[in-house]
């Protein structure tokens, strides 16, 4: 079992779970881009029964490429972006990579929304890579 901690910049949002991750990928859709404010957004996704946080989220309510809801949290001190939550993917929730304490061991297996990436990317590894959503 992986013990994920982690927070926002400012230290007003703290989270942890228990949980071995259902996946780690890599986004590079136009949404993550604008939300994560850079190329791409790296996800760990985890059960979301399994998550616990202290502080307040704020949510922005957003739509994924399939119309169905995405809520993406995030401090509303500092505004850092904690986690995602898709309508698509029932009971999980993607905690975002960079506001885990220690992200040393994230190793993404799956890159997706390939075809929006920016071309100055290139990630190395032994990543799927998709053009969209996986399926």
């Amino acid at each position: 079992m992986t013990k994920l901690t982690g927070g926002c910049l400012c230290g007003a949002v703290r989270y942890e779970a228990e949980a071995d991750p259902l996946f780690v990928g890599v986004c590079h859709c136009r949404n993550c881009q604008k939300a994560s404010g850079t190329a791409f957004a790296t996800a760990i996704g985890i059960p979301e029964a399994a998550l616990s946080v202290t502080g307040t989220l704020k949510t922005y309510q957003d739509r994924g490429d399939s119309g169905k809801a995405m809520a993406r949290r995030f401090c509303p001190e500092c505004g850092s972006s904690l986690f995602d939550v898709a309508e698509a993917m029932p009971g999980a929730v993607m905690v975002l990579a960079g506001t885990l304490d220690d992200p040393s061991w994230v190793k993404p297996a799956v890159e997706i929304y390939c075809d929006s990436a920016q071309p100055w990317v290139a990630l190395g590894g032994e990543m799927q890579r998709f053009p969209k959503m996986i399926g």
